[in-house]
């Protein structure tokens, strides 16, 4: 599954709406470009009605997962970073209302939803997640596209025509890595810590205001998310009546302290004399705020997945408000940069696809991410920091993706929680270890995660036909 290809930190950390990375962002994006695409040609203006034809899991869950929703929203052109989210609704609504929808904002067409969005059980043999996109043209001729969304909002199409491009483009980075050897040997010739090495790569792609600038955009969309979860009560939509639980904790933890806004916030829960029972509390409380403004459509960071958008910001949070009360916008970018290196590397040697990997793609990943990075902010050399992602993904191999209803929420709500604390336990095994004397390395449990989702029976990989999500009835959730 290895891929040679540049990924830069802000391809695995993209701001989207929930509650799907790939079933939601990844459809948007593919819609969004078909479109693009077609105006290119010239051949927008031609267009007299549209069908979208969705496989394999992204047809099993995708009513789950709101494809249906991100098909018609990339249709529109809206985009997923600055959609205002109480908009999504009424824009959906309006289209299968009146069964029109206008293409990019300037060609309308006719669009049945109901009828022209068709879910097909079939797999196509490139990938789990495939969407095909087909026209008919006012001249009666039809033309058609298919795309695959491969996780982590990534969208590619199967001639992979932009493969030589990607390889030459990682070949201009200054640091070319595409495992952990290579990075740890980068790192001990350099003298340079992981994030160091990162840094000079992103440079290479955009100038040191730009890295700034986005690194920023993502912590801030992170902490609105975590806030947001926090003071949000009541229960998330979709039929199972799930119960936001992020509300209720929080107000518990945080009892009378003022504050008006994300950032008074965060130094508000600084202020608190956190007693050690309530250190677990606080990281689940974190990680469940997320992933409840995830499922119902809210904005989230991919990290690298948006069903593990929860795990990243939880364990940075967890650095900010226990570890160091000084932590500043340096160490964030330093954490960022640290678990966006860790998650390339598990998506070129093997997934972070829940439909082709299970859900150790997506919480196993996120874990080893967060751990690798709290490490290195904490003191960890580079051989430390690759020994924290391996053991927090040694302890998530396997984990299957059963969500019951095909909805992000049971078990995957509090996967996240899990995710953080396995994440915040590796750091602390790795940086009272020797690594000298570990016994598998990092690259050594990523191909092991991907020959374990090779075995994996397909049931277990986001289709809603196993485990938890055929095992409880939704008439007793």
């Amino acid at each position: 599954m290895s891929q040679r290809e540049s990924i830069s930190i802000f391809d695995m950390l993209k701001i989207g709406i929930g509650p799907s990375s790939s079933h939601t962002l990844g459809p948007w994006r593919a819609a969004e470009r078909w479109i693009n695409e077609l105006g290119d040609e010239g051949r927008l203006d031609s267009i007299a009605s549209v069908s979208v034809h969705v496989y394999g899991s992204l047809s099993l869950t995708g009513k789950g997962h709101a494809t249906d929703f991100a098909i018609i929203l990339g249709l529109l052109g809206s985009d997923p970073e600055h959609v205002p989210i109480e908009d999504i609704h009424r824009l959906v609504n309006e289209v299968k209302s009146s069964c029109k929808l206008n293409l990019g904002g300037i060609k309308t067409s006719h669009f049945d939803p109901e009828k022209d969005i068709i879910f097909h059980k079939k797999f196509l043999p490139f990938h789990a997640n495939g969407i095909k996109f087909q026209a008919t043209l006012t001249d009666g001729k039809k033309t058609s596209k298919t795309y695959y969304s491969i996780g982590g909002g990534f969208v590619v199409v199967e001639e992979r025509k932009n493969a030589k491009k990607k390889d030459i483009a990682f070949n201009t980075f200054p640091y070319p890595i595409e495992n952990g050897m290579e990075l740890l040997e980068v790192c001990k010739r350099e003298s340079k810590m992981i994030s160091e090495i990162v840094l000079e790569n992103e440079r290479s792609l955009r100038s040191n205001e730009e890295i700034d600038h986005q690194i920023n955009r993502i912590w801030n969309t992170m902490l609105d998310c975590m806030y947001t979860g926090c003071h949000t009560e009541g229960k998330l939509p979709g039929g199972l009546n799930v119960k936001r639980r992020a509300y209720e904790l929080h107000e518990n933890l945080m009892g009378d302290l003022p504050y008006t806004n994300p950032e008074e916030w965060l130094q508000s829960i600084r202020q608190t004399e956190v007693k050690f029972r309530q250190i677990l509390q606080w990281v689940s409380c974190f990680a469940l705020s997320v992933n409840e403004v995830n499922a119902s459509l809210g904005r989230v960071v991919t990290a690298p997945t948006n069903g593990s958008a929860g795990v990243i910001p939880a364990v940075l949070m967890y650095y900010l408000v226990i570890e160091n009360h000084a932590g500043n916008f340096e160490h964030i970018k330093q954490f960022l940069l640290v678990a966006g290196e860790i998650g390339s590397i598990f998506k070129k040697g093997a997934t972070i696809s829940a439909a082709m990997g299970g859900c150790q793609a997506e919480i196993g990943v996120s874990s080893a991410m967060a751990a690798g990075a709290l490490t290195e902010i904490l003191g960890g050399t580079p051989e430390q920091v690759l020994m924290a992602a391996e053991i927090a993904m040694e302890h998530h191999l396997g984990l299957t993706c059963d969500p019951i209803g095909g909805l992000v929420q049971i078990p995957c709500i509090e996967r996240n929680s899990m995710g953080a604390i396995k994440a915040i336990s590796a750091a602390e095994l790795a940086l009272g270890s020797d690594p000298s004397e570990a016994k598998v390395p990092l690259d050594k449990v990523v191909q092991t995660m991907w020959e374990t989702a090779k075995d994996m029976s397909s049931k277990y990989k986001e289709t809603s036909e196993g485990g938890l999500a055929v095992g409880v009835f939704l008439s007793d959730c």
